[in-house]
């Protein structure tokens, strides 16, 4: 009878696995058509865009990397995103640290405030966020992205952290607190290392529309020493043909860093995604 049951249990994970795997297709099929067609010619590409290439053409990375701007192209687009992650990183925590041990009204109107900005797209604010770049004159530089994306990632990061620091017992911080640790030194050597699982999800869920943006780079950069890796795709759009080749060479250079983070950071990113699912 045990058997029987365990094979019951194997036959309702079937469907499931199914419909992963699918998915698993779906999402992987733009991706493979990507990478093969960055190694054919232009010709190519037109006459059988899903087949594998008959000759395997590297010279579209080579000339990519050695005739164009997109090695600046990328430096600022990981300057920035990483920039902005780390900094986002430490505010969200830090917010949700004060958040999550500050108990009244107050604190839960400004969580809510907070994260609010969840439900309102920033891009809706475009004119006047032009305005305080303006302003502060940040115009043309990747420094003008900063301010933006930090602004973007930091309603779910303190969703996130908040309530993953409100599941770490009490007593933990009590234990701190006798041991002469104060609210920084609690934070710091008792919080901070159980947030990693936390920090992780928060990076990563912002780590693709920071690297993949083009609204605001479109926006606020025009200087070719400053733009984005998106941004300087965009060179390669002629008014009557593309070099599709070069594009998806570049667009393909251009997932190798998320991808890398994510298989990097994927076990802790679980963790923070499963964390208060399972008691015990």
């Amino acid at each position: 009878m045990a058997r029987k049951g365990s094979i019951k249990r194997q036959n309702l994970h079937i469907p499931a696995h199914i419909i992963l795997v699918i998915y698993s297709i779906i999402v992987l099929f733009p991706l493979w058509v990507m990478v093969i067609n960055s190694f054919k010619d232009r010709l190519s590409i037109y006459q059988n865009p899903f087949a594998l290439p008959s000759k395997w053409n590297i010279s579209n990375y080579s000339e990519v990397i050695r005739d164009g701007d997109f090695l600046i192209y990328f430096r600022n687009s990981f300057v920035v995103v990483v920039l902005s992650l780390a900094i986002l990183l430490i505010i969200g925590s830090l917010a949700a640290y004060a958040l999550a041990n500050w108990r009244g009204k107050i604190s839960r109107v400004i969580y809510f405030f907070c994260i609010a900005g969840m439900m309102l797209p920033i891009k809706i604010a475009s004119i006047k966020l032009l305005e305080i770049i303006r302003n502060l004159g940040l115009l043309n530089t990747i420094w003008s992205l900063l301010p933006i994306y930090i602004a973007m990632g930091v309603p779910i990061a303190i969703f996130i952290l908040t309530e993953f620091i409100r599941e770490v017992p009490y007593e933990l911080t009590e234990a701190g607190i006798i041991d002469g640790a104060g609210r920084f030194g609690v934070f710091s050597r008792i919080i901070l290392p159980l947030l990693r699982p936390a920090l992780a999800s928060v990076a990563i869920y912002n780590l693709v529309p920071f690297w993949n943006d083009l609204w605001f780079p479109l926006i606020f950069i025009s200087d070719d020493r400053a733009k984005t890796v998106l941004l300087g795709v965009t060179r390669l759009f002629g008014q009557y043909q593309t070099d599709w080749s070069k594009v998806l060479a570049v667009l393909t250079l251009s997932a190798i860093p998320v991808i890398a983070l994510y298989l990097m950071m994927s076990k802790q990113f679980i963790k923070g995604l499963t964390a208060g699912a399972v008691k015990g």
